[in-house]
């Protein structure tokens, strides 16, 4: 139940705290007075949408802040405790909101600054907020589905998560099979380009090549007669000798002669007659292999022609498949997997079918399931309302599910739910979108909250002017019920019927007042005279006669009766 709330900055509110109660509290006050924007500042904190414009002018931020007291925390502290916020050992729980004007809204709970998506995963457990717009999500027959699972126990959820992740699966293995599913034409037509590309890669036979070795005899067989004529050359000046110069090792020779008529004089000598011989033995060999190799060379017109076009096919092939062999080896592997999968279409085909048949079968069975279960519940909600709206004054109604199967399966099934009523005796059966009396839609919300509030278990109701359209003997007879559901759930109802407003345990009034040339909204505590006062003023207005206060007395006395 919410404890205390307190508002700041928050539309034309600038300060306000109110300290609900347990059982029945009712709002009143005039019209614009601000009611409805105490509903939205509780809508706030429970996850509600921060609108910017909501913050007061002049003011940088808007704050709400609701107390909350758990009577069955069990779930909430789960939740809690995956989050990682600790619990309030008294079973209390903080939620805060802050709207700032030049930055994000702000949520907390317990002080623990949360995201949106947090807060939204623990406030349906709190308070359930009926707005004068939820008649027309009761007129949406996409929700009444909804409704029936609403009453269902966790089996019935399970089932529900089963045919939604076998319908995911349905759909991915159908997908797979519309790409399966070319036409012939398409597929002889992929077929064959993939047949020529995965030829073209096959016949250059590239996992046999070194593409460096090719690049490397290339360079060397195109250049052969530049690399003679150079080893030639410097054969020539190691070796040979003529009338114009003399031989490199001529010339080394020489020297080592010379060292050898001096090397006994100095021991140093030695090293570099030494050094000499192995530098005159070094170019004997450098000589010997460059002359050999020179001998080996030889021009293989064929084989240079080779490389040239080896080299050719492999630039041809990067611009069409990758950048380097390796790129096209990958590629060659990817169109092989998608040409065998293209030319075994049939028997892809055939086990795709397969699949989807086993899926299907499987979706079936469970919806049928589902089906059988949705009928028993909307069995057992025909009654729930029927008697709850005959307790509201709707003696002849007559309330049916209709049940339809889709042709095909879905989220949630292939069932097909509409809600179809009766409200006086000898109509037929009509779907709620025909009802057009503002007051028995309100009852038939009513009867929907005062169920669902049972199954679902939320501690608090919130009722913004659900009394719409009502009057009189009926006024009272919903007065009654919500009253009624008060001694299991607190419920915070805005209401402009005195009959209604008679009845609750906790009156507020909510009145504007103007302070230093600005409206704000200002909420008061009724005691008993001042009850009298303000159910006097919905009875006749703002002129307060005795016998209007008179009344006012008569109706809030006769009210202690339902409250003992």
């Amino acid at each position: 139940m919410i404890v205390e709330l307190n508002m700041s900055n928050f539309a034309i509110i600038d300060n306000l705290k109110i300290n609900f109660t347990r059982g029945f509290n009712v709002l009143t006050g005039e019209t614009g007075a601000g009611k409805s924007i105490i509903v939205e500042g509780i809508s706030m904190i429970l996850g509600g949408r921060a609108s910017k414009d909501l913050i007061k002018s002049g003011k940088s931020k808007a704050t709400i802040e609701g107390l909350f007291y758990l009577e069955e925390p069990k779930k909430i502290n789960i939740l809690l405790n995956d989050f990682g916020i600790d619990m309030d050992p008294n079973n209390y729980l903080l939620i805060s909101r802050e709207i700032h004007a030049n930055g994000p809204s702000i949520s907390r709970l317990n002080g623990r600054t949360v995201t949106l998506a947090m807060l939204n995963s623990i406030t349906p457990y709190l308070v359930d907020i009926h707005g004068q717009h939820e008649h027309q999500s009761l007129l949406n027959t996409d929700n009444h589905i909804k409704l029936i699972d609403s009453f269902g126990d966790e089996d019935l959820r399970d089932l529900i998560r089963d045919i939604s992740y076998k319908y995911k699966i349905l759909n991915e293995e159908k997908r797979k099979l519309e790409r399966l599913s070319l036409n012939n034409i398409e597929r002889d037509r992929e077929i064959d380009l993939l047949k020529y590309q995965l030829d073209e890669i096959i016949e250059a036979n590239l996992s046999e090549w070194d593409e460096e070795g090719i690049l490397n005899e290339y360079t060397k067989m195109s250049n052969i007669k530049a690399i003679s004529y150079n080893l030639a050359e410097v054969a020539n000046i190691l070796n040979t000798s003529n009338y114009n110069y003399i031989s490199v090792l001529d010339s080394i020779n020489k020297a080592i002669a010379r060292i050898n008529e001096i090397k006994n004089l100095d021991n140093h000598l030695l090293e570099f007659n030494t050094t000499l011989n192995d530098i005159n033995f070094q170019l004997q060999d450098l000589s010997r292999d460059m002359m050999h190799y020179i001998e080996s060379l030889e021009l293989n017109q064929d084989r240079l022609n080779l490389l040239e076009e080896k080299i050719n096919q492999i630039n041809s092939l990067k611009k069409k498949y990758g950048n380097t062999i390796d790129d096209i080896l990958v590629y060659k592997e990817s169109i092989e997997n998608r040409l065998n999968i293209l030319i075994n279409m049939e028997k892809e085909i055939e086990k795709s079918n397969k699949k989807i048949a086993a899926i299907e079968k499987d979706l079936a069975e469970d919806c049928s399931k589902l089906t059988n279960i949705r009928k028993k519940l909307g069995e057992k909600l025909e009654v729930l309302i029927t008697k709850e709206l005959k307790d509201l004054n709707m003696n002849n109604v007559v309330f049916k599910v209709k049940y339809d199967k889709l042709n095909y399966f879905a989220l949630n099934g292939w069932d097909k739910i509409e809600f179809l009523i009766s409200t006086n005796r000898g109509e037929d059966l009509k779907p709620l979108s025909k009802i057009v009396s503002g007051g028995e839609m309100s009852r038939i919300m009513l009867a929907f909250k005062s169920i669902l509030a049972d199954v679902d278990n939320i501690p608090c109701l919130i009722f913004d002017e659900i009394d719409t359209g009502i009057s009189g003997r009926t006024a009272q007879i919903v007065g009654e019920k919500i009253k009624m559901i008060s001694k299991n759930h607190q419920i915070i109802s805005i209401s402009h019927l005195p009959q209604i407003a008679a009845l609750a345990d906790t009156h507020f009034l909510i009145k504007k007042e103007i302070i230093k040339n600005q409206t704000v909204t200002k909420v008061k505590k009724l005691s008993y005279n001042e009850r009298i006062d303000e159910l006097a003023r919905l009875l006749g207005g703002v002129d307060l006669t005795d016998t209007t206060r008179l009344h006012a007395k008569e109706m809030l006395d006769m009210s202690k009766s339902l409250k003992s």
